[in-house]
């Protein structure tokens, strides 16, 4: 098969599209021929080789495809080949065919095609499995979300709108922000040019955020706890604003806040807290949404596999609206 392979850690220009061996499924896995996959920040970090894959996954690129089973390994049920799926991977996205766990399946929604689907399986599985299981999200909350215009962003807009939530946004620019807003964003501010507390403060009487799902770490770290609500929740996905930050534990405890991180990658796949039961949630609880149209994936732009690179550098830019996706 061909696969986009890392030549060396460094920047996009290190991405490869070479022959390398086809995977086979072993017991509990299927074989998805790819159709598609989406490109997440974990991939630029692994690129420069800072976020190396679970102890055997692939080492290819790749946390979400969608594409068409190709064969059943030993012991699964309730799939066949031919089936059109999307699945959430530890790696292995950025090539013609992959081997899932097949706990890590999902079906093609309903109303959604086969190349746009490549990029739901890890927005999905992150926003529900941080801002409804872990920091229990629910209606009549407000919901505050650094970097709305993103992947993981523009997912979390639209199931906190269909969870009858109050969304709030921050993004880079009015443009962006338009946009976010365009997709059921209540509130946007600009990061640039407004403070953030501040501005949800004003926004909900003084109330603050139930839920904040954060993907700075520890630049936003005190301003988190400053925009709280009582009894609020920020949870962590990511670090672009550094890894260590001061907390005012006074600050917390005066809230009765929490702050959490949860990763999704490294996550076992089956057993308590396992990849295994985020999809299965997701499946019973999120898919109807899906299918009904009120969460869809957001594609800002689409690539041939073998312009990883390029895929890359838009990404990094922060070039793009949503997800990018590649396709096969």
């Amino acid at each position: 098969m061909q696969a986009i392979t890392i030549r060396q850690p460094g920047g996009p220009e290190v991405l490869e599209w070479t022959e390398a061996p086809d995977p086979t499924p072993k017991s509990g896995e299927v074989l998805v021929t790819v159709a598609a996959t989406a490109v997440n920040r974990a991939d630029l970090l692994q690129r420069q080789g800072f976020y190396p894959p679970p102890k055997g996954a692939s080492e290819i690129l790749g946390l979400e495809c969608s594409g068409t089973i190709a064969a059943l390994g030993e012991g699964v049920e309730n799939w066949a080949v031919g089936d059109e799926v999307c699945a959430l991977l530890a790696g292995g996205g950025y090539a013609q065919k992959v081997a899932v766990p097949a706990e890590q399946l999902l079906p093609l929604p309903k109303n959604v095609d086969l190349v746009a689907a490549a990029g739901l399986p890890e927005v999905v599985c992150t926003v529900w499995s941080t801002v409804v299981q872990t920091a229990g999200l629910n209606a009549g909350h407000v919901l505050l979300v650094h970097g709305g215009a993103g992947g993981i962003g523009t997912c979390a807009i639209q199931i906190g709108k269909a969870l009858q939530t109050t969304v709030i946004v921050t993004a880079g620019s009015d443009e962006r922000l338009k946009l976010c807003r365009e997709l059921g964003a209540d509130v946007t501010i600009n990061y640039k040019t407004q403070d953030f507390v501040e501005e949800v403060k004003k926004a909900t009487d003084g109330h603050g955020a139930d839920v904040v799902l954060d993907n700075m770490g520890a630049s936003y770290l005190d301003r988190n706890i400053d925009v709280l609500a009582m009894d609020g929740r920020v949870v962590n996905i990511g670090m672009q604003g550094g890894v260590k930050g001061e907390l005012n534990i006074g600050k917390l405890m005066a809230k009765r806040g929490g702050v959490l991180s949860a990763g999704l990658r490294a996550r076992p796949i089956t057993g308590k807290g396992s990849k295994a039961d985020i999809v299965k949630d997701v499946r019973e609880r999120l898919w109807p949404l899906v299918e009904a149209g009120a969460v869809k994936p957001i594609i800002g732009r689409t690539l041939p596999m073998a312009q990883a690179a390029e895929a890359h550098r838009a990404l990094e830019a922060s070039d793009v609206f949503g997800k990018v996706v590649l396709t096969a």
